[in-house]
């Protein structure tokens, strides 16, 4: 693989300027990662959508029959190496199989937690003969996996746990006390990942059978959406699990639950932009067909504008997660090559990206809430009925900015993650911070902008980071050791950077598909990036208007204020017209096809 660009580390474009070379885009996938693609999409269409009805009442041996059907394809253990079981690709295929399952409603779920959650701290942390025992069968979906770390007292602090491990008399086994909520797959699953703690202090992983003596699990959950996922509780009394179960190392349990959460995270913004773009292609072909006044409804300016900024924020949400997906793969090849495990590597690389991974999750929950959302109102009074698809969509997608993670635990990690980076100066933060205070002193420089297509964009892109590095920098410097207790503050700088992250991420997809293919060819996603990059700085300078008038005052204030408009200030632009010719094409393509 290609490792010659230059390589951004994570957290390092707030204070660097990036490449387009040196980023990943979709219009890149080789000739393989298409027939995957496509392998994708045609287990959703054939063999979940018709049987979905059946799946969301819970019919019993279906999903599993589904895992099955996947594992077949090699669909379940794309990364797994082939010694056990899997195909081997590289990170980037196995993000492809998340976003293209990614439209599978409730499978989508069952999926995710199988290969993610079910089957990676086994693969990543497991002994070799756990691995041979466990992962062999869990890759090709002859095991399903499950996974047990939220109790019902400990959700985001989960390391409050309170399901204890002791060792019994003669050291053969463990007896695991406790219970575990909101288990998917735990109806069904052969092989559970479980945390406790041993002697009510050591956190540690344990891999727990089904039928294993003194452990049960209760009824299904009755849920808002993702109806067809299995979600029960998981009950431990006297629970007897062998010795050699340990995951990992003892006390090392937050180890393992907390860099699978990274990957987890990532995957999780690609099953939600999948479910997105599904989503949207349905509302498409609706409003082509809905007839008022006479008239297609997508001849209307609302809906047009509806379906346009559907699109943008997909084909955004797209831009970003590639980039990083590919980040994190060069990442984990430059660790290999530095002589470091298979596992070491991905796991390496997935923390190095760790703050990318908490913004793809926000930001991808919830474009597939503001798509659902419109596509239930493009729908009409149709989109509150069961009959229509994107009923179900609408519910399903509510559990995504809860689940691996909250949005706003992961809006605080963004920041406090930057932070402590800086502290430990991995992340030079406070000389590009320092410049910045100098620049609003002085006179602003209207003076040698860069020329070329995008030049003003660009510049707006480095006028954002400026904003970022402004208000943050203030905040640390006022408010110091309690700025971790500020949290409204903390939100409003992880928003300008959620938004400035996928701004540029989209204006250097743009500036790729120029090179590769000529203005005009990509008029349509210069349109959706320019639209993204016009809306982005009126929002970033709310947030950071927010965070500057809750701590500080008098001339500091004026003088930030005065730089926030400043850094936020851009051109004029028709977004009107842009929407319009966004629309045209989703309708020419009949559906999302950017």
């Amino acid at each position: 693989m290609e490792t010659t660009k230059a390589v951004i580390k994570g957290g390092e474009w707030i204070i660097k300027e990036v490449k387009a070379d040196d980023i990943y885009i979709p219009e890149q996938f080789n000739e393989e990662q298409k027939m995957v693609l496509d392998m994708c999409n045609q287990f959703v269409e054939t063999e979940v959508l018709p049987v979905m009805d059946r799946v969301d009442k819970l019919e019993p041996g279906l999903m599993p029959n589904l895992l099955e059907k996947a594992g077949q394809q090699g669909l379940l253990g794309i990364t797994v190496p082939e010694a056990y079981g899997g195909s081997g690709k590289d990170f980037v295929t196995s993000v492809i199989v998340a976003e293209y399952l990614g439209g599978g409603y409730s499978f989508s779920v069952a999926n995710a937690a199988h290969a993610g959650i079910g089957t990676l701290p086994i693969l990543y942390f497991g002994t070799e003969a756990q691995k041979q025992k466990y992962v062999t069968k869990l890759a090709t979906g002859e095991y399903k996996g499950s996974y047990g770390l939220t109790e019902p007292n400990s959700g985001s602090d989960a390391l409050s746990a309170k399901t204890t491990a002791t060792l019994t008399a003669d050291g053969k086994h463990y007896l695991i006390n406790g219970q575990k909520c909101w288990i998917t797959n735990g109806g069904f699953a052969d092989v559970y990942t479980v945390f406790a703690k041993i002697d009510g202090e050591q956190f540690t992983a344990f891999i727990i059978e089904r039928g294993t003596e003194g452990f049960t699990q209760g009824p299904e959950e009755h849920k808002m959406g993702i109806k067809g996922s299995s979600t029960v509780q998981l009950y431990f009394q006297d629970c007897k699990v062998p010795v050699e179960n340990i995951l990992g190392e003892i006390g090392k349990g937050h180890i393992i639950a907390f860099n699978i959460l990274n990957i987890g995270r990532l995957k999780l913004g690609a099953a939600t932009i999948g479910g997105a773009r599904r989503a949207l292609t349905e509302t498409v072909q609706y409003a082509k067909t809905r007839e008022q006044f006479k008239l297609p409804i997508v001849k209307f300016g609302a809906i047009r504008h509806k379906l346009a900024e559907m699109a943008i924020r997909l084909w955004v949400g797209e831009s970003a997660l590639y980039r990083v997906s590919n980040n994190i793969d060069e990442q984990e090849h430059l660790l290999l090559a530095a002589g470091k495990t298979l596992s070491e590597s991905l796991l390496g690389a997935a923390e190095e990206y760790a703050i990318e991974c908490a913004i793809l999750k926000v930001f991808g929950s919830e474009v597939l809430d503001y798509v659902v959302d419109e596509g239930v109102q493009v729908h009409g009074g149709n989109g509150y009925s069961d009959e229509y698809a994107i009923s179900k969509a609408y519910r399903d997608s509510r559990i995504n900015r809860i689940y691996e993670g909250t949005n706003e635990i992961n809006r605080l990690l963004t920041v406090d993650m930057v932070l402590k980076r800086a502290m430990k100066g991995k992340l030079d933060l406070m000389g590009p911070a320092m410049e910045v205070q100098k620049e609003l002193m002085s006179v602003p420089d209207f003076s040698g902008a860069e020329d070329g297509p995008f030049a003003k964009e660009k510049q707006a892109i480095a006028n954002f980071k400026k904003c970022i590095l402004m208000v943050a920098g203030a905040a640390v410097q006022k408010l110091m050791m309690t700025l971790n207790k500020e949290q409204e503050i903390l939100m409003n700088i992880a928003d300008m950077s959620i938004i400035t992250f996928h701004a540029e991420s989209a204006l250097l997809r743009v500036e790729k598909l120029v090179a590769m293919h000529g203005e005009a060819a990509v008029a349509v996603q210069a349109d959706i990036a320019r639209t993204y990059i016009y809306d982005a700085a009126d929002a970033i300078n709310k947030a950071g208007k927010d965070a500057l008038n809750s701590f500080a005052e008098g001339d500091e204030l004026r003088m930030m204020n005065i730089g926030l408009k400043r850094f936020t200030k851009v051109d004029s632009f028709n977004s009107k017209e842009a929407r319009r010719r966004i629309c045209a094409q989703l309708v020419a393509d009949d559906g999302y096809k950017l």
